[in-house]
């Protein structure tokens, strides 16, 4: 997919390498004009590989939508969203991280 002009997020290398599966998806206030505020993390990230921010990179946001498609429906979410993305039997669906109420 072609860069969809929406801007960049922060993406965990193991999803972007492959390894991981998008699991977090959390919106942060952007750090810059090309910073849309997305970032994910994939679900065998652990805090120790968190914590080396060498693990983390930025990407187009339609990179993104490339590896995870579903992603494409919280592009509009508000700043302070916290949601996982839990795959059941085949249907993928958005979960609030705090209180575990679909979306």
């Amino acid at each position: 997919m072609e860069s969809m002009g929406l801007g960049g997020c922060v993406v965990s290398k193991n999803i972007l390498n492959g390894l991981g599966n998008v699991k977090w998806c959390i919106r942060e206030s952007s750090r810059n004009e090309l910073d849309n505020g997305w970032r994910f993390l994939s679900d065998i990230d652990t805090d120790d590989f968190l914590a080396d921010s060498s693990n983390m990179a930025v990407c187009d946001w339609g990179t993104i939508v490339n590896i995870e498609p579903a992603v494409i429906e919280i592009f509009y979410m508000p700043v302070g969203t916290d949601i996982m993305l839990v795959n059941e039997n085949n249907l993928k669906k958005f979960v609030n991280t705090e209180t575990g109420v679909e979306i």
